[in-house]
């Protein structure tokens, strides 16, 4: 008794070890202070001592001795793998490495930290940064090896060791970044280390630049070794057992028992209660519902025959024999079987085989050969659904262990089935051997190899979600229910692939099945130009000349030629046309390129040679971009997510030129390390996007306190030239505008920008559009962007100057011509004539008044003399009163006036005459003659006058 006394009174521990290797084994005392009795020290083991797994130290005798059942040891390690809480020693620390506007610390990621799940730890699902640090003191070189799962990209998971002076341990990049895994599969990852204290960090930081919910990296089962010893065994935790002593690890209790902590056993669970793998206690069985079972098609019979039949829920927990539960409903009736599908032939037992080479069928007759000038269309194409193809495989997995119940053929479709749980990835998956083209198509230089096209329809009324991915890269992914459509992912490389279809009910895990009725649903499936594939169809190929022995014989076409429908003869694709990448029969496969754009000498693509020409009001511009050509880059940013988490979005450009090759390339840096040696060809299709606009989502190296600036996100945004306007919408892809505008002013590189009201570039998420201003934008100078000015004419000689129109909208092309000078004359010709002409007009006018005012004033006389004649005894005057004096001559000029008329003058006098004259009284025949000769003299006075005012 007093020895007992004495053990629990104090225990053992090692000294640190010294420089010779050696330690001491010292006792101390569980309440500190009391030292009194305690054994003397004794030198103890050597310091790299360790026991073998299944063993520990007894301290008191120091001596290896094998655990008792129910628990296990490691022997030089030790492991992590319950996780109900957070073990002692681990500390999960949520960092934010952007300050604030004022260098404060953020308190936005106070509440994020790794989540202990009972059998797994899950990160942080946030963009925050969430470490998970374990320290631990090796006394030999070891290692460290732990499960995950890491099914999300957008999530950054590093793993990384520090000594104890905080620096950082050398190790590789597939070392530090953990690679990709599939929807529902656990990988391991195994670091070495060293000898002294090591820091382990599991550091994880989220991208959500979309908005979209992230899936968190999961762990399990950290496994330590290289430490010295162990002076205890772990004992099993609840709903796991070992059964004997000795053990290195414990096993989980099966289906329907349950175990408590350090069990040697498992107990059953009662009839009326049920548990699955691993489970530390029984539940009851609830009712059977209509959740609980589903619907399957027998294989076809030797008759032809299948029929609906339904199956219970495997694991099955419901009880049917309880009030209120649902039973399983009868087998329906026998019907007829669907046909095969094409490539393949039906035989007498209803069990399609493929056609032999070299022939085809639609699956619903026999397999024939292709006819002459014609060859096989091998692939793929599923679209009836008896029995599950040879190439494809359903599984189902859980974070915790695998289930059944992947997948369910349905006849004309192909459903996802019940699964474990409602949170169970459903894997349908589907082997490709590889890519041949067709003889017709072998000569093409094109980027397609192939192409897969599914239709699919998904019905949920929770967060279900399916994704389709190419080995372990997400290619795509559909959220909720998605009415019927169909889906085309073309293969740009030649290589063996894994297609997979992977359906998630929920994210969030249960132990209740509530959403069991949502289904994914596969239609159909196809696949073209698969290796070894089968023939639904034939084609027809290019034929050799009939002059030569193998005439008949299918050959290929050389690049950019398509077949002749009516002589089965290569011809090549007219100019400025592309052949289509799987169609090379008749000339309709010569597609036109668009406005501004050319086709490659291989007809493979079309693309931009950086010039063009455009009419525009009687007026040719010819442009030349070749300053344009090289790829361009616009950061857009910074901008920050609900965290605070600062991002930037990069586009690279290329505009035009390179013979059509798609120059821009957008590469993520951290997949592209997560899945080197990942022992698959997935690394062919990941890494980088090749097109000619791409943008990468950047998270720059001071944000997050990596030591690299991060890229991820990678998307193509024009992989297709088609001419001055590109333009779709998210269900047919992305697509581009890229505007370009003339600025002289601008470098001839000139300046990228996007619009103001669409920071990101786009407002939809669909249609991006850029701004490219540059000098090189203008088109090229012609006669019409100039004018000439002339100079005044100094000392005979005229200087002309020719001046840009104002704003100048030019560069290049015709340079201004030089200042002219030709010989000139002070006065001008012109000006000479016009001056003498105008000195005649002024003297022949001054001539003309003179003329006129002279013979005026001579009728002026006249008429007074007149006048004077007549009122002299009021008579008229005499007839030689108007006579021509002596010398005088006759003048029958023409005079202007705007005086009275001497016939009005006359009339006016004749009023004015004697009565006795108007009467002839008082007169002698002399006298009277003579009035009458002075009366006809009047008369011929007047005449002329008159004659004178007409004209």
């Amino acid at each position: 008794m007093q020895l007992i006394r004495f053990i629990w009174y104090y225990y053992y521990e090692y000294t640190e070890c010294d420089s010779a290797g050696s330690r001491w084994r010292v006792a101390i005392p569980h309440n500190l202070g009391t030292c009194s009795a305690l054994p003397t020290p004794t030198r103890g083991t050597d310091c790299s001592f360790s026991c073998a797994a299944g063993e520990f130290l007894e301290m008191s005798t120091q001596q290896c001795t094998p655990c008792a059942a129910g628990s296990y040891s490691l022997g030089s390690g030790v492991r992590f793998d319950q996780w109900d809480t957070i073990p002692a020693g681990f500390t999960s620390l949520a960092t934010y490495m952007d300050p604030g506007p004022s260098g404060e610390e953020s308190q936005a990621c106070n509440s994020s930290s790794w989540t202990p799940q009972g059998v797994y730890l899950e990160s942080s699902r946030d963009e925050c940064t969430v470490s998970l640090v374990y320290a631990v003191h090796l006394e030999k070189q070891g290692s460290v090896s732990f499960s995950y799962q890491y099914p999300d990209n957008n999530i950054f998971l590093e793993f990384y060791v520090q000594n104890e002076q905080c620096q950082e341990m050398a190790q590789t990049d597939d070392q530090k970044w953990i690679k990709l895994t599939t929807n529902g599969e656990w990988d391991t990852h195994t670091v070495n280390l060293k000898s002294g204290t090591n820091i382990l960090y599991w550091r994880t930081t989220g991208v959500l630049v979309g908005g979209k919910m992230v899936k968190p990296v999961l762990l399990r089962n950290i496994q330590i070794e290289g430490v010295a010893y162990t002076s205890e065994c772990f004992p099993c935790r609840p709903g796991w057992f070992s059964s004997a002593p000795g053990s290195s690890s414990c096993q989980p209790c099966p289906r329907n028992t349950s175990s408590n902590k350090g069990a040697t056993s498992c107990t059953p669970c009662p009839d009326t209660q049920y548990s699955h793998e691993g489970w530390s206690q029984c539940k009851e069985r609830p009712p059977c519902s209509e959740k609980d079972y589903f619907q399957i098609h027998t294989a076809c019979d030797s008759e032809g025959k299948t029929q609906v039949m339904y199956r219970w829920v495997e694991p099955r927990i419901c009880e049917e024999n309880v009030t209120g539960a649902v039973a399983l409903p009868p087998t329906g009736e026998r019907e007829a079987c669907p046909p095969c599908n094409p490539g393949y032939y039906n035989t007498n037992d209803s069990t399609c085989f493929p056609c032999p080479p070299g022939t085809h069928s639609d699956g619903t007759s026999v397999c024939e050969e292709c006819p002459a000038g014609t060859e096989p269309v091998l692939g793929y194409e599923y679209k009836w659904w008896n029995v599950l193809p040879s190439n494809m495989k359903t599984s189902c997995f859980n974070v915790v262990i695998c289930c059944r119940s992947g997948w369910e053929v349905a006849g004309d479709h192909i459903r996802s089935g019940a699964g474990g749980s409602d949170n169970d990835y459903l894997i349908l998956n589907l082997h490709v051997p590889g890519f041949k083209l067709p003889t017709s198509l072998a000569g093409m230089t094109g980027s397609e190899f192939g192409r897969i096209t599914f239709v699919f329809e998904t019905i949920c009324s929770a967060d279900c979600e399916l994704y389709f991915m190419m080995s372990t890269t997400v290619v795509e992914s559909w959220e909720g229910s998605k009415e019927r459509q169909s889906y085309t992912h073309i293969m740009t490389r030649n290589a063996s692939v894994s297609y997979t279809w992977a359906f998630q009910r929920t994210n969030q895990a249960q132990d209740v099945r509530r959403y069991i009725s949502d289904v994914v649903i596969l239609y159909s499936v196809s696949v073209t130009n698969v290796q070894d594939g089968v023939a639904s169809a034939c084609r027809a190929c290019a034929l050799l000349s009939q002059s030569s022995q193998r005439s008949g014989s299918c050959i290929p076409c050389p690049a950019g030629f398509y077949i002749d429908r009516d002589t089965n003869r290569c011809q090549e694709c007219p100019p400025n046309t592309y052949l289509s990448g799987h169609h090379t029969y008749g000339e309709d496969a010569c597609l036109p390129c668009g406005p501004g754009s050319k086709s490659n000498k291989e007809h493979s693509r079309c693309y931009s040679d950086c010039s063009f020409s455009h009419t525009e009001n009687n007026r040719t511009l010819t442009f030349d971009l070749s300053s344009l050509s090289t790829v361009a880059s616009l950061t857009i940013g910074p901008s920050f997510t609900s965290k605070g988490t600062k991002y930037l979005h990069v586009f690279n450009v290329s505009l035009c030129g390179h013979q059509g090759k798609m120059a821009a390339v957008c590469t993520d840096n951290v997949t592209d390390i997560a899945n080197k040696d990942m022992g698959s060809d997935s690394t062919q299709f990941v890494n980088s996007v090749d097109s000619f606009i791409c943008q990468s989502t950047i998270i720059p190296a001071d944000g997050r306190g990596f030591r690299m600036a991060l890229a991820s996100q990678s998307i193509s945004l024009a992989d297709t030239f088609v001419g001055e306007m590109a333009t779709g919408s998210c269900q047919r892809g992305r697509s581009a505008v890229m505007t370009i505008r003339c600025n002289p002013e601008k470098t001839d590189r000139g300046q990228l920008t996007v619009p103001s009201a669409c920071p990101a570039g786009t407002c939809d998420g669909c249609t991006f559009h850029f701004l490219w201003e540059s000098g090189s934008a203008c088109p090229r100078c012609t006669q019409d962007d100039y004018h000439q000015i002339e100079g005044a004419c100094k000392g005979g000689a005229q200087e002309t100057l020719s001046v840009w129109n104002e704003p100048k909208l030019c560069i290049k092309g015709m340079s201004l011509p030089a200042k002219s000078s030709a010989p000139c004359e002070a006065i001008a010709l012109w000006l000479k004539a016009g001056v003498g002409g105008g000195a005649f007009l002024a003297v022949l006018l001054v001539s003309l008044t003179c003329y006129f005012w002279k013979k005026n004033k001579r009728l002026e006389y006249k008429y007074s003399r007149l006048v004077m004649s007549a009122n002299k005894d009021c008579e008229l005057p005499v007839a030689d009163s108007c006579a021509l004096a002596e010398g005088e001559e006759p003048e029958d000029d023409v005079v202007y006036s705007h005086k009275p008329s001497l016939l009005g003058k006359l009339r006016a006098i004749a009023n004015k005459v004697h009565p006795s004259l108007r009467d002839g009284s008082g007169g002698n025949d002399e006298k009277e003659e003579g009035r009458k000769e002075g009366r006809k003299e009047g008369e011929r006075e007047i005449e002329r006058e008159r004659r004178s005012e007409s004209w």
